[in-house]
């Protein structure tokens, strides 16, 4: 499965990875892999979690080459992605950049 945004043939890539039950929103076939994203102009990684089906209110971390960020921050080619829906046991506050209360603390 790739995803694409407005593909170039020059474009750019990046490479995806949804944890736990995020990856229910994948097909089958693309669930616990990494996944190439493909895109030419400018994207936010929350644009990209949308093309690939995922809510991003059910997003809670997102490590860029292992660097948290927000779901604001724009794809670079060869950025490695990974997603990771709410921690249950675990309290990311202060690591994640994503929103300033942690799913887990809303509830």
């Amino acid at each position: 499965m790739t995803v694409g945004l407005r593909l170039r043939r020059r474009g750019k890539e990046a490479t995806f990875r949804f944890y736990e039950e995020l990856s229910d929103y994948l097909p089958e076939t693309a669930r616990k892999r990494d996944l190439p994203f493909r895109f030419g102009p400018p994207v936010t990684i929350k644009e990209a979690v949308l093309a690939f089906g995922v809510p991003p209110d059910e997003v809670d971390l997102v490590l860029v080459n292992g660097e948290s960020v927000g779901l604001t921050r724009r794809l670079r080619n060869g950025d490695r992605v990974s997603i990771y829906p709410i921690f249950e046991r675990f309290d990311i506050t202060g690591v994640t950049k994503v929103r300033k209360v942690p799913l887990k603390n809303r509830y």
